[in-house]
């Protein structure tokens, strides 16, 4: 092994790198955009929420939290208005968290924001690295999230 293989670092942190850099870009702008009370932990909660709601033992489940964890944070969110519970209509014991209003607000800022930040990726990285970036990562995706 030479010097330069111990400063090789693994493709996992390579894509945590600019995950953090989007995640803080989105929580910044967020903020100065009025939604200042939303955590990291609640926005990393939320962003798994299916565009027909998704029930919290999911929600808990996809980001690696305690059920009381999930439904602590989403307590919180229900709170501040960007979220609410609503009955499953596919089993009437259960519930689906829901984006309300207030989330669907953020939600526009975020969208708005993750498409400067990737603008700007493409201009530094160009059409054709960036595509093809996009492109390896969906395939990696097949294989690392069961979620999706």
């Amino acid at each position: 092994m030479t010097a330069s293989d111990g400063d090789r670092q693994n493709l996992a942190l390579l894509c945590f790198y600019p995950a953090r850099a989007m995640e803080a870009r989105l929580l910044a702008t967020v903020a100065a955009e009025g939604f200042d009370d939303l955590t990291l932990a609640q926005a990393r909660l939320a962003a798994r929420i299916g565009p027909h709601g998704t029930r919290l033992t999911d929600l808990a489940e996809q980001s690696l939290v305690t059920k009381q964890t999930a439904g602590h944070l989403v307590d919180q969110l229900q709170r501040a208005g960007y979220v609410r519970r609503v009955a499953d209509p596919s089993d009437a014991r259960a519930r689906l968290v829901q984006i309300a209003e207030r989330g669907l607000e953020l939600v526009a800022v975020a969208r708005r924001v993750e498409a400067e930040v990737e603008a700007e990726w493409t201009a530094h990285l160009g059409e054709e690295p960036t595509a093809q970036l996009r492109a390896a990562l969906t395939r990696l995706r097949e294989v690392t999230d069961p979620y999706r």
